[in-house]
């Protein structure tokens, strides 16, 4: 949930694209065998992009353009600011949502309140209602996953006072979460040991983390401990890196894969561009031929 840098470079002629259908070829294969000896069938991994990233911030037009890049789905932000309640709210929206979702034939990531950044859960009052709010809306569009983002000005790190107020009031809401069947996923800045720390004193199976891998890796952790460290309380994924075009900068996805196999985590990869030197479409098209050869594509 960060801003994207736009820098140009000249796009590279490689072979990501064959790569990816070796890799699906591969699964195929491996999905024959595993027939064979009456093994449970392996999945792969589906594949989306934030809304924001591809500039619809709640906007249901992001699926079209998310389909055309050859995406699964898109992570929708409810949107709003410091002075706008969040557009996903209205009923109408959220049909609008479900009638694109259709015809794109695409699907829903998870929602995500970036708005946090700017409302911060730890102080201000309406972010408290705004996250009572967003579980009756991913009730009504179906969904089981809800991002609370906390950056800038919901930043917790280094901060036990607005880490004691989070706690307390994601403890009030995590039985209203769980009897919806929603995971309220925190992404930020904290380490796996943070997070954990905030998730036990919790102590509700509702709450959970989002990871960000170039964040954590930003921030100096190491993000493969990390995630074996999280474990199941990860919720879902997203995919970035600070530095150039996925598998070109500092992000190692493949030893990113291996973490996500000790763990048995099969979901979600959402891409949340920084680099973009092929402009969105087409950076967003180099990232997901990239991904595709580490993670395969979800069968059925």
């Amino acid at each position: 949930m960060t801003d994207m840098t736009i820098s140009r470079r000249q796009m590279f002629a490689g072979t990501a694209g064959a790569l990816a259908g070796l890799a699906l070829l591969s699964g195929r294969s491996l999905l024959g065998q595993g027939q064979q000896r009456g093994q449970r069938r392996p999945r792969g991994f589906r594949l989306g992009v934030c809304d924001w990233t591809i500039g619809h911030r709640c906007d249901p037009a992001a699926f079209a353009r998310a389909q055309k890049i050859g995406l699964d789905g898109v992570q929708v932000d409810f949107g709003g600011g410091p002075d706008k309640d969040p557009p996903l709210f209205d009923p109408e929206l959220q049909k609008r949502y479900a009638e694109e979702i259709q015809a794109q034939e695409m699907r829903v990531a998870s929602l995500a309140m970036g708005v946090l950044n700017e409302v911060a859960y730890k102080s201000d009052p309406r972010a408290e209602q705004w996250v009572d709010k967003a579980i009756d809306v991913a009730q009504a569009m179906r969904q089981r996953i809800i991002l609370l983002a906390f950056f800038s000005k919901g930043d917790l790190k280094n901060d036990a006072a607005g880490t004691d107020a989070a706690v307390s009031r994601l403890k009030n809401i995590a039985s209203k979460a769980e009897k919806a069947g929603v995971t309220l996923g925190i992404e930020s800045w904290l380490s796996a040991e943070e997070h954990i720390a905030i998730l036990d004193r919790v102590g509700s199976p509702a709450v959970q983390v989002y990871y960000d891998v170039a964040n954590s890796h930003k921030m100096g952790y190491d993000i493969r401990q990390e995630i074996r460290t999280l474990g199941k309380r990860i919720c879902q994924f997203h995919a970035k890196d600070y530095e150039d075009l996925y598998g070109k900068g500092s992000i190692d996805f493949t030893r990113v894969r291996e973490a996500m196999d000790a763990i048995e985590y099969r979901g979600w990869l959402v891409m949340e561009g920084t680099k973009m030197p092929l402009g969105v479409d087409g950076s967003c098209r180099y990232d997901a031929e990239y991904l595709r050869t580490v993670f395969p594509r979800r069968v059925g």
